[in-house]
């Protein structure tokens, strides 16, 4: 079951797939319980990925009341609508939650407030969940990348000077590829990954732990 609120979008990629779609807010927690439920009279729903995210760089003194709401519903109020909504569906066989978190959680990266606060919010509401819905073999997992290469960075990464410097923080020495997330992604969602629950898996090319000597 695919779920945005892009729905030309969300119906292409239906239709390429051959899934379900529903077309959804992820800031409105009543049209997240609405959508999940919907999902669970097809089927039992063992795996949920929040893959919902903003690019919004500025310093505390310039962001407007209005985009630090934005940046925090978007990023950290979607993740709790997603938490809710499948903890209630997934009670009775548990299940995986993935949630999406960003390496600028855990590292001082300036102009990145909103979204350094959005993102290590959907952390602790990951390792919270964890807790909570452990007894019901519900296992709550975040996957936070580093810079990559997606239609939401591509304003940024279009320029070259930019691209290269932002490689360059990365001891890799270059910018993500979409696959990689996605695979962090997928390995958390397998039930083989059933012993893993209430961590923060870092797929940023070492940005947030590490330093290259050049």
């Amino acid at each position: 079951m695919l779920a945005g609120r892009d729905e030309v979008r969300l119906a292409s990629l239906a239709a390429e797939l051959g899934a379900e779609s529903c077309s959804v807010d992820a800031r409105d927690l009543g049209q997240v319980e609405l959508c999940m439920k919907r999902a669970a009279e097809l089927r039992p729903i063992h795996g949920v990925a929040n893959c919902v995210g903003s690019l919004l760089l500025k310093p505390a003194h310039l962001l407007s009341e209005e985009q630090w709401d934005d940046v925090i519903d978007t990023n950290l109020k979607s993740a709790f609508a997603v938490v809710r909504a499948s903890a209630s569906v997934m009670s009775q066989q548990g299940g995986s939650i993935v949630l999406l978190s960003s390496a600028a959680a855990r590292i001082g990266l300036a102009n990145h407030e909103a979204i350094s606060a959005a993102k290590a919010g959907i952390e602790g509401l990951a390792l919270a969940a964890a807790a909570t819905y452990a007894a019901r073999g519900i296992r709550v997992n975040c996957v936070a990348p580093g810079m990559t290469r997606t239609p939401l960075t591509a304003n940024l990464l279009q320029n070259e000077a930019m691209a290269k410097a932002s490689a360059g923080m990365h001891a890799l020495g270059r910018i993500g590829a979409p696959h990689e997330i996605a695979s962090a992604i997928d390995w958390l969602l397998d039930s083989e990954q059933s012993w893993v629950t209430g961590q923060v898996i870092a797929v940023d090319g070492g940005l947030s732990r590490i330093r290259s000597r050049s």
